[in-house]
C-alpha cells in the first residue's frame, strides 16, 4: 500500500494548527496511529494541507453523543486507536472512555465531512470499558486511508468531538490546550523525554525506536527525517500518550539493515530535530 507524505517544510504543514503549538502536558490520554508501508520505501511530496481547527468537522449544537459522566465518578483515560494492520481494506478507528461513550452518532458524522465512510461500527465491552470501533475507507476511493495528514485529521477530529461532549476529559489529552476548558497540568521536558534506539531485526532490515514530546504533524516530520537520507520505511507503529509520542518503525538500507554508521547518523538527525523548540514557521 503506498503512503502518501506530505514532507518539505513538514511543520509548516501545520501552521494553521496554531492553538497547538503552545506546551502543553501530559494528562495521560493515549492515542495510537499503526500504519503500514506497502512498498520498500516512501517518496516524499507535498500533496494537501490540513484544515485549521476552525475547520476541523465539530459536534453539532443539537446532537447529542450519548453516554454518561459524573463529576464524582473517577474519569478514565480516553483512548483513540488508529489501526492500519487489522484490515487490509479499511482503516480501524477505536475509541474508549470508560463506559461513558454513547452510540457516537455524531463523531460518524464529523468523520463523513472528511470524505469518509463509515463503512462499519461495532462496540464490545471488557474489563477496561466500551469500545467503539468504526471501519473507515476514502469516499473517493473506497480505500483504506493511507495519508498521514489525513489520519491526523481523523484523530482531530475525533478528540474534538470527545472533549465537546465530556469536558472531563480535557485535562487528561494533550489536545485539551486546543479544544479544551481545562489544558493538563504538566509540561514535559525536550530533552528527558527524546529517546532513540536502533536495532537489528534480522539481516533486511532494522528496527527503530523513538520516544519524544509530541507535537504537531510529527508522524509525518519523522517519515521525512528518515526518507531523507535515503532509508525506506517498510511498516511501523505510532503511539500518542499525553505529550509524549513513542513510535516503532521497521526500515532498511537498499533492503538491508542498517549499519552502524548509518544508525548514528540516523539518530543523531532524529535527535537534533525532536530538541528543537517547536514553531508553526520552523523548516528543515
Amino acid at each position: 500500500m503506498a503512503f502518501s507524505i506530505a514532507a518539505a517544510g513538514t511543520v509548516g504543514v501545520y501552521s494553521s494548527l496554531k492553538k497547538i503549538e503552545t506546551s502543553v502536558s501530559n494528562g495521560g490520554g493515549v492515542s495510537r496511529c499503526f500504519f503500514g508501508l506497502g512498498v520498500p520505501s516512501c517518496r516524499v511530496s507535498i500533496t494537501r494541507r490540513l484544515p485549521s481547527l476552525a475547520n476541523i468537522p465539530h459536534a453539532s449544537t443539537t446532537a447529542t453523543e450519548g453516554g454518561s459522566s459524573s463529576e464524582t465518578d473517577t474519569v478514565p483515560t480516553p483512548k483513540v486507536i488508529i489501526d492500519q494492520d487489522s484490515d487490509p481494506d479499511a482503516t480501524i478507528v477505536e475509541i474508549t472512555f470508560g463506559d461513558r461513550l454513547g452510540a457516537l452518532l455524531d463523531t460518524m458524522r464529523a468523520l463523513t465531512n472528511l470524505g469518509l465512510n463509515v463503512v462499519k461500527a461495532n462496540v464490545f465491552l471488557d474489563s477496561s470499558g466500551k469500545h467503539n470501533t468504526f471501519a473507515i475507507t476514502k469516499a473517493d476511493t473506497g480505500r483504506k486511508v493511507d495519508d498521514p495528514e489525513l489520519l491526523e485529521a481523523i484523530r482531530l477530529t475525533i478528540i474534538n468531538n470527545l472533549i465537546e461532549y465530556h469536558p472531563e476529559s480535557s485535562a487528561q489529552l494533550a489536545m485539551g490546550v486546543a479544544f479544551g476548558a481545562v489544558p493538563p497540568k504538566y509540561k514535559v521536558d525536550v530533552d528527558i523525554a527524546t529517546h532513540i534506539n536502533i536495532y537489528d531485526d534480522g539481516p533486511n532490515r532494522s528496527l527503530l525506536y523513538v520516544e519524544a514530546a509530541d507535537r504537531p504533524g510529527l508522524l509525518v516530520d519523522l517519515v521525512k527525517i528518515i526518507t531523507d537520507i535515503s532509508v525506506a520505511v517498510e511498516s511501523g507503529e505510532f503511539d500518542t500518550e499525553g505529550l509524549l509520542a513513542k513510535a516503532k518503525f521497521h526500515v532498511s538500507y537498499r533492503g538491508k539493515a542498517l549499519i552502524k554508521p548509518l544508525q548514528q547518523v540516523l539518530a543523531n538527525s532524529l535527535r537534533y530535530f525532536l530538541r528543537r523548540p517547536f514553531t508553526d514557521d520552523s523548516s528543515f
